[in-house]
């Protein structure tokens, strides 16, 4: 163990155990997840070559191999629950994509939450047993997060009784979908429903590719993979042209839509229906948010407390670079951001099993806050994430650069979740449909309820332009819940601001649609700022539920740094709303490093608490000894250009290249 390291360890002033069971939601959830840890990393069935040093081929061939294996264990240790599913998953592949990742986590939902009981009987258990292996194909090349614009058609001939596919263009193209490249059999397609000549919109259809023994393209459909990408390189994103390939009519997923054989539509009873899914999978892509910063800033924390750089005073041994005020700046604010990230995923999690259990009752009335509310944390929480991941690469200087550090790979693994799942700026301007309309709900009286009724309050403070001195700044400081307040108000005073520039637009005769895109800027400004009160206020009410008086300090401590580095980044809107006042400011600025000073002793014990096995990390900076230069050494030494002395370029090129000159 590296003595700095250890010295670190000893400084804390909590106990690490208590906080990682914090943040796992409960002693029992540790203890089980790191039973499943231990089942995976001490399987030798699960050993790997180090991806880095491996061909795209290689590394598809090494994922598929490790998956196919993994649903043998999944069935012989009988691990049904999917939050177990999905953690003996992120430890066989550690936190990487995967070819089976749409089969596990889009085909067979999409099955269970849609099929008829006929279709499960058909499709569910060949499904289930990877006799059919599925992928989910929505993307096309020429749209993503726009679905209405999809170009995919299904038209229903009654004559056969089949649904006749095409895609009519170069931009319909099924493009993006993992999995689709070379591993699946089955898609569901999603598609534009055409039946007695009319269009009804996109529906899902379960689509053969395939033969289920050769594994070659079935007729009709041209598949391959999409080629590199900047990450995702076991996984082989595929694309899919469908040229009047036919399918039963029983293959259009029918539980809620229907189409009778004599071509007949029958529509859905409720057009949100298939909004759980997606709520669901955005909860997930907050928690994965909160992950990936929880695995970053263990890197380059732990590293900060090993590297030792310059003189801060002449003569004096190097300092440790984590003492340094700069870098503690730069990764202290990232630290309390994945704490606060975390608690935000524990509460979405929470919140769709709640209203999973209301909608299974039948009552939809809490579904467009929870879409509208993880539409926009989706986008909050990825966009603060990708650059976060970023600056701690950078805090670990020229080390960070290296692919041993792990840090690439958390970028590029991590930042398509800016797009996927609905595209960020498109999520943040939905999320402001609903709080635009929630204003003028509230400007005509209604009681609002859930997290936007601080938008009724709104109409009782009337936030007029005036100067700021006029207005008296009650805002303290060092008070969490004065803090909540004042973020609470700017994301009134946005959401305000933004349904005025709507307004104003449309009182200079501009369309709904003008008025709208007009006044973007200000919509996303808006969700954003409702997005950061949300953050600011689930992580103090957590605060709220912990015991241990030592944990308490710490987080608090975290806390008020996340609401007032928050502050600090965007003091424009809290001095133009007059919300606080310039002296103001400058003492945020003293107390930011003031915590900065207080969370020095605990840094280390902080990412230690994350509990992010070594294996799992894969990471030389940031491992759990501290024992940093050996192992980059002996990584390097591994590097296949390493694997002769001499390589053959020497004697293709350079040797010849002397008798020329």
């Amino acid at each position: 163990m590296n003595p700095d390291i250890l010295k670190e360890r000893q400084n804390a002033t909590f106990d690490v155990d208590k906080l990682t069971n914090i943040l796992d939601g409960g002693v029992e959830r540790t203890t089980r997840r790191r039973e499943i840890e231990s089942m995976v990393l001490s399987d030798p069935d699960f050993k790997e070559e180090d991806p880095n040093f491996l061909s795209r081929s290689e590394r598809y061939d090494q994922a598929i191999r490790k998956s196919a294996q993994m649903i043998l264990k999944l069935r012989e240790y009988g691990i049904a629950d999917p939050e177990e599913i999905y953690c003996y998953k992120s430890c066989v592949h550690p936190d990487r994509p995967e070819p089976l990742d749409l089969h596990l986590g889009m085909f067979l939902p999409t099955l269970l939450n849609q099929s008829t009981p006929e279709q499960m009987d058909r499709f569910f258990m060949p499904a289930w047993n990877l006799e059919i292996i599925g992928t989910y194909a929505q993307t096309e090349m020429g749209h993503g997060t726009h679905l209405r614009g999809l170009e995919t058609t299904a038209t229903y001939d009654p004559a056969t009784q089949e649904f006749v596919l095409n895609s009519p263009t170069v931009s319909s193209i099924k493009w993006w979908p993992g999995g689709l490249g070379k591993t699946s059999n089955h898609a569901i397609v999603l598609a534009q429903l055409y039946t007695q000549g009319n269009c009804h919109g996109l529906h899902a259809f379960i689509v053969p590719i395939r033969d289920m023994s050769t594994h070659k393209p079935l007729p009709g459909i041209v598949v391959g993979d999409i080629g590199p990408k900047f990450g995702f390189n076991e996984v082989d994103n595929g694309f899919l042209k469908l040229e009047n390939v036919r399918i039963p009519r029983e293959n259009m997923l029918m539980k809620y839509a229907k189409v009778e054989p004599d071509g007949s539509y029958l529509k859905p009873p409720s057009a949100k229906l298939t909004y759980g899914t997606m709520v669901f999978v955005r909860s997930m892509i907050v928690r994965e948010s909160a992950r990936a910063l929880a695995k970053a800033s263990t890197i380059a924390i732990r590293y900060s407390a090993v590297r030792h750089q310059s003189e801060m005073r002449p003569g004096e041994p190097e300092p440790q670079i984590i003492d340094y005020q700069t870098q503690q700046y730069k990764l202290f604010p990232l630290l309390a951001m994945a704490y606060a990230f975390n608690f935000v995923g524990q509460y979405m999690n929470q919140t769709y099993h709640r209203i999973t259990g209301d909608i299974n009752q039948g009552d939809f009335s809490e579904l467009p806050e929870l879409h509208a509310l993880s539409a926009g944390l989706k986008a909050f929480t990825t966009w603060a994430t990708n650059a976060a991941i970023e600056v701690c690469r950078m805090s670990c200087g020229g080390h960070g650069y290296s692919r041993s550090s792990a840090l690439p790979d958390i970028y590029v693994e991590f930042t398509p979740t800016c797009t996927y799942e609905g595209e960020n700026t498109v999520m943040m301007l939905q999320t402001a449909r609903y709080l635009v309309k929630s204003y003028r709900q509230a400007k005509e009286g209604q009681q609002l309820s859930g997290i936007v009724s601080y938008l009724n309050e709104a109409e009782h403070r009337r936030v007029q332009p005036q100067p700021v001195a006029a207005r008296p700044t009650v805002v303290d400081i060092n008070d969490l819940a004065s803090l909540v307040e004042v973020y609470k108000l700017r994301a009134a005073i946005l959401v305000e601001l933004a349904a005025k520039s709507i307004q104003q637009e449309l009182q200079r005769r501009k369309s709904q649609e003008d008025a709208w895109n007009n006044s973007a800027i200000d919509l996303v400004r808006a969700s954003d700022a409702h997005c950061h009160y949300v953050v600011v206020k689930l992580f103090t009410d957590k605060l709220g539920e912990i015991g241990d008086t030592a944990i308490h300090s710490v987080l608090s401590t975290l806390a008020l740094l996340y609401a007032l580095y928050g502050i600090t980044n965007n003091s424009g809107d809290f001095l133009q709303a007059g919300l606080i006042n310039v002296p103001q400011v400058l003492q945020i600025s003293v107390r930011i490093k003031e915590l900065l000073s207080q969370l020095r002793p605990n840094a280390v014990a902080l990412v230690d608490a994350f509990d992010i096995h070594d294996r799992k990390l894969n990471s030389v900076l940031g491992r759990y000894d501290g024992n940093v230069y050996e192992n980059m050494f002996e990584w390097a030494r591994r590097s296949p250009l390493n694997s002769t002395e001499v390589h053959e370029s020497f004697h293709k090129y350079l040797k010849p290249l002397r008798s020329k000159l």
